[in-house]
């Protein structure tokens, strides 16, 4: 048995869901196959947050991809952390980058990006797209994708 899962505060045990943004919701586990490059992909197709000037829900579908190093992210402790943005006022595209911000600080990854496809309010939505990666190789990676993303040739 892998001896860093008992170290997990969420799996397997009844955890209060917090109803405000708590990045300490977060939990890691090592990776298996650190040697390996492969995708994790987690979809969360009911994200929401709210607008920090009226508070009015905001709705998404988020998207996290990463390509793990020595660390992966419990998926429960993702959608607990992932539930406290209900009550949480920001910016989508801050929201997004905060998203980013602590799952690298928790994982360190050789790459991620994180894609939020807000539905529309007012007529216009808004999808903000953050990204990046260490090492020549994957910082390659982040820069092409970007450029794709902006459709902008590399």
């Amino acid at each position: 048995m892998r001896k860093d899962l008992g170290k997990l505060k969420s799996l397997g045990n009844t955890v209060q869901a917090s109803m405000s943004y708590d990045p300490s919701m977060l939990d890691s586990f090592s990776n298996a196959h650190p040697d390996r490059d492969y995708w994790v992909t987690f979809t969360c197709p009911e994200f929401t947050t709210l607008c920090p000037k009226t508070m009015q829900p905001d709705f998404a579908t988020l998207t996290i991809r990463y390509v793990p190093d020595k660390t992966l992210v419990e998926s429960k402790s993702l959608k607990l952390y992932l539930f406290g943005f209900r009550n949480h006022g920001d910016f989508h595209e801050d929201v997004i980058n905060v998203i980013y911000n602590d799952l690298v600080k928790l994982l360190s990854p050789k790459y991620m990006e994180v894609f939020g496809k807000f539905a529309a309010r007012g007529g216009i939505s808004i999808d903000p797209f953050v990204n990046g990666g260490k090492g020549a190789k994957w910082k390659k990676l982040a820069e092409a994708r970007f450029a794709q993303w902006s459709g902008v040739r590399p």
